[in-house]
């Protein structure tokens, strides 16, 4: 299961995972991790995926770039 990390509140975390904000433990996500990353669920924790997570904030940066070009 993959998700994308919103935020976090008091002991929780919002994670969206298929569209949908889900509230976890701050006990279920691994240390490090922070908003904007993309979580994979292994082994009972959410835990980062750099390689996932680079790639996305990529494809959002091309795509602001193609919104501001001149």
């Amino acid at each position: 299961m993959v998700g994308i990390v919103e935020g976090f509140e008091e002991d929780l975390c919002r994670i969206e995972v298929e569209g949908q904000i889900r509230n976890v433990p701050r006990s279920q996500v691994g240390k490090g991790v922070r908003p904007g990353d993309v979580v994979e669920w292994k082994s009972g924790l959410w835990l980062a995926n750099r390689q996932k997570t680079e790639a996305r904030s990529k494809e959002i940066k091309r795509l602001m770039d193609d919104v501001w070009e001149d």
